[in-house]
């Protein structure tokens, strides 16, 4: 019993002192156990603090998120804007091309409008002069010459004073124009050398030209039945016959008119001299291609 009670006395500080250790060892874990709970709940406020940051960042990422996208709408609308109005553009500057385009050939137009226009009115001023100076010529021969032209089967050329007896007495002939060709159908008083004078003027188609041959034919004519008497009628005549626009002068001077008239009616002397025939207003030898006035006349006038 000795012997065990010695182990045990012997054993007992051994065991105290594991004790011992073993109560400092867990009192120490206990320490670090406290320690690291005292971490842990430090951690745990961290965590807490991090993940209400967290939070925050992921609201920020979900605002700048939204922002971006709000922003890349707003490029993407711009960019269609801008697409847009490009082709707008575009398609105003083809308008403005075509809308040039057009200025140009409305401005052309408008150009030949007015230079027709100007041509036009130019050619009516000519006419109403031409028509007016016509109308002056064929009252002069009327009233001094006593010339007067009648349409019908053919066309009769007639003369006043022509006989200085009878100023009244009427000197006439008549010719007709059909198949390019003109023939005297009557003639009072007869008159020689008249074949000669018609197939001159089918020859030269000089119509005014054989109308004053005529008339100095018929003057001729008279002054043979009057021959003894004194020749200041014949005088008094012949300047009658000088003073005329158009039947007084000169046989270059009548062809000269004849080509005037041949001419403004586009080279067809035969169908115009025609046209002529068969409108006795227009016939007057006093027409404005035709007409040369005498100093006489102008002083008439």
């Amino acid at each position: 019993m000795e012997s065990l009670r010695l182990i045990y006395d012997g054993e007992i500080p051994i065991q105290q002192q594991k004790m011992d250790s073993l109560t400092t060892s867990f009192r120490k874990s206990l320490e670090l156990i406290g320690a690291t709970a005292r971490e842990t709940f430090q951690n745990h406020g961290k965590i807490g603090e991090v993940k209400a940051k967290l939070r925050l960042a992921e609201d920020d990422m979900v605002k700048a998120l939204a922002v971006k996208t709000r922003k890349e709408a707003e490029r993407m609308a711009r960019m269609d804007a801008i697409a847009a109005q490009k082709a707008r553009v575009e398609e105003l500057r083809r308008s403005v091309q075509e809308q040039r385009a057009n200025r140009d050939e409305y401005a052309a137009i408008t150009s030949q409008q007015f230079l027709a226009l100007a041509a036009l009115e130019d050619r009516s001023n000519k006419e109403v002069e031409c028509k007016a100076e016509t109308q002056v010529a064929t009252l002069w021969y009327n009233r001094v010459l006593g010339f007067h032209v009648e349409g019908g089967h053919g066309v009769k050329f007639t003369f006043k004073n022509i006989n200085p007896k009878n100023p009244n007495e009427k000197y006439f002939f008549t010719i007709r124009y059909a198949y390019d060709t003109y023939t005297l159908l009557d003639c009072d008083p007869h008159l020689n050398d008249t074949k000669e004078l018609i197939h001159e003027l089918n020859r030269t188609n000089g119509l005014f030209k054989f109308v004053r041959i005529m008339r100095e034919k018929f003057q001729e004519a008279v002054a043979q039945e009057f021959w003894p008497q004194s020749t200041t009628r014949h005088q008094e005549s012949s300047m009658i016959s000088m003073s005329a626009p158009v039947l007084s002068m000169s046989t270059d001077r009548s062809e000269s008119s004849d080509h005037c008239v041949q001419h403004g009616e586009g080279n067809r002397p035969k169908k115009v001299i025609h046209a002529r025939v068969m409108k006795p207003d227009v016939l007057s030898p006093g027409s404005a291609s035709s007409v040369r006035w005498s100093p006489r006349l102008k002083v008439n006038k």
